[in-house]
């Protein structure tokens, strides 16, 4: 499995051939491959998993990254999309909720990685494209929406609850959905057992937003738009499910359902072109 990675000197390139076959392909009756945005699916080594797991729900779509070029490149790549995937990652600068005293709890921090995903976020909103957001994906978008975090779970939240393990794989607790959700219509579970790798959580609750699911001590596992049945499709998740078992109902299902609003996405698109 490859995922698409374009270097700036390429971008023009790109997307002037993406225009061409744009124009070429409106009368054919057979769709082109859904492309979905990731804000950053490489090095495969350690992001390679968000491309895996949604082919596996779908082995034709392509996966594009966004991160390894300039914002402004990032940003008209994702016009060519019809998702936004919003993968893990390292801490999103505390600063950006107003707690910049907080970045000594942090670990390591990308500030390109916050401005483009703050960007993509916005860009999305605007489109009205479906966003699904991993772990730090989930953080951000709330901070967007004028949340904040937990800087540090073990310091920062009274919890018996072990959200993060030395092998990140071998790490799992209890989840409980809010059944009128989002979530629960995608899995028809109201728990389950989730991996679990991080050290940062919602602590204020953003804007505009639902928590629709929970650990047993309480954190904010999932949102959802509040008004989630008159917004474009977004859901955040703080487990990772590209590395569970695709038989667990929290993990390929959600896949899936992604793909069907980026399709249902790019069917409103077209026909209002």
């Amino acid at each position: 499995m490859k995922t698409l990675r374009l270097n700036f000197p390429a971008i023009i390139l790109f997307i002037a051939v993406g225009m061409l076959l744009l124009q070429s392909c409106t009368n054919k009756a057979e769709p082109e491959s859904l492309t979905i945005g990731i804000s950053k699916a490489l090095p495969e080594e350690y992001y390679g998993n968000y491309a895996g797991w949604l082919k596996t729900a779908d082995s034709s779509i392509i996966c594009i990254d966004l991160y390894h070029m300039p914002v402004d490149s990032a940003l008209l790549l994702l016009k060519g999309c019809s998702g936004l995937l919003i993968s893990g990652g390292p801490d999103v600068f505390p600063g950006r909720y107003g707690r910049a005293i907080d970045t000594i709890k942090c670990g390591t921090i990308d500030l390109h990685r916050d401005s483009l995903e703050w960007a993509l976020i916005g860009a999305a909103k605007n489109m009205e494209m479906p966003v699904l957001g991993i772990c730090r994906g989930l953080q951000i978008f709330n901070i967007y929406h004028d949340g904040s975090l937990f800087p540090d779970l073990p310091t920062d939240f009274d919890t018996l609850v072990i959200h993060r393990c030395e092998n990140k794989y071998e790490c799992y607790h209890d989840l409980r959905v809010l059944k009128k959700s989002g979530l629960y219509k995608i899995t028809q579970h109201d728990k389950g057992l989730i991996n679990s790798n991080h050290h940062q959580g919602i602590k204020q609750l953003g804007s505009g937003l639902k928590a629709i699911a929970r650990t047993n001590d309480g954190l904010i596992e999932a949102i959802e738009y509040e008004d989630a049945e008159n917004m474009p499709f977004f859901l955040g998740l703080q487990w990772h499910p590209e590395r569970m078992n695709i038989d667990n109902p929290f993990s390929l299902p959600i896949a899936r359902y992604f793909l069907r609003e980026a399709e249902l996405f790019r069917i409103k698109y077209q026909a209002s072109r």
